[in-house]
């Protein structure tokens, strides 16, 4: 089971969530920090460094001897990161995604590729916990390359927690995608249910199953869950407003670890989980 952890903003407790089913799971289980302008999951382990990956991608370099300033590659690319006015092409390497469309499309052969650093993957094993994060170089703008790499690492048939940086742009998409459920963590304000409202657009224009998580129950109104029910979106769990779970994270401590009591709560997100995603893969099944 693949779960991807996402919120419409910032602050909900996604990776509150997110770190504490990991080690509620208690078998071996991944846990990838997909967050890679920001990975913080790692403060709540005590993990072991056990690998780095440098990740780069492939951009463009002109051969001036070569090229005739034909333009067919600024045609081709579709982010502008090469472009023509009839001399050599200029290239705008943080503009480019890396497809190698260019290359090919050149009909002189002038153009090969050479690798561009963003960032660095790294392996940490905590427990039964797998811990794979990404970090953005300082000053790189895309950050979907570098989750695709962190995703890379995922293995099949066992369990893994993708931890997604909040919000609906293409980070979170890179990250969702190919998922079995997509848990959303939100909280009852109307920043919260407004925010909530354009994830679960993105969600459902993926078409992948999702579930609610509300945190912080207590603090606003009742509203995300009218949302909820009017929209058919099951709430797999609700926490509650307690002050003792605030001052363990600010000393980045687990819930399940700092307050015992409420490990149930998140063994019956689990449960209810994994009853999701069966639920939605007989759905699936029977509508082909």
């Amino acid at each position: 089971m693949i779960l991807a952890v996402a919120s419409g903003k910032g602050g909900t407790g996604k990776t509150t969530v997110a770190v504490n089913l990991a080690r509620t799971v208690g078998s071996a289980v991944q846990l990838l920090d997909c967050d890679v302008e920001e990975p913080n999951d790692h403060l709540f382990l005590d993990g072991i460094l056990v690998g780095t990956e440098t990740v780069g991608i492939p951009i463009p370099e002109v051969d001036e001897s070569l090229c005739d300033g034909c333009g067919e590659c600024g045609r081709f690319c579709e982010f502008h990161a090469i472009v023509s006015f009839g001399t050599a092409p200029l290239v705008f390497p943080e503009l480019c995604h890396g497809c190698g469309g260019c290359t090919k499309v050149c009909p002189k052969g002038a153009i090969g590729e050479v690798a561009k650093r963003m960032g660095v993957v790294e392996t940490l094993h905590d427990g039964n916990i797998t811990l794979v994060q990404g970090r953005l170089d300082i000053g790189v703008a895309m950050a979907p390359p570098l989750i695709r790499a962190v995703k890379s690492h995922l293995q099949r048939g066992g369990r893994a927690i993708l931890d997604a940086s909040p919000g609906t742009s293409c980070p979170v998409v890179t990250t969702v995608r190919n998922t079995d459920l997509v848990l959303l963590v939100t909280e009852p304000t109307p920043f919260g249910l407004n925010d909530l409202t354009l994830a679960v657009d993105m969600v459902r224009e993926m078409q992948l199953p999702l579930g609610v998580v509300v945190n912080r129950v207590g603090i606003g109104d009742d509203r995300v869950h009218a949302f909820c029910r009017a929209e058919g979106l099951p709430i797999l769990a609700e926490i509650p407003d307690d002050r003792r779970i605030a001052e363990a994270y600010s000393r980045g401590r687990l819930i399940v670890d700092a307050l015992p009591q409420y490990r149930g709560l998140f063994e019956d997100l689990l449960e209810r989980i994994t009853d999701h995603v069966d639920a939605a893969g007989l759905s699936s099944r029977r509508s082909r």
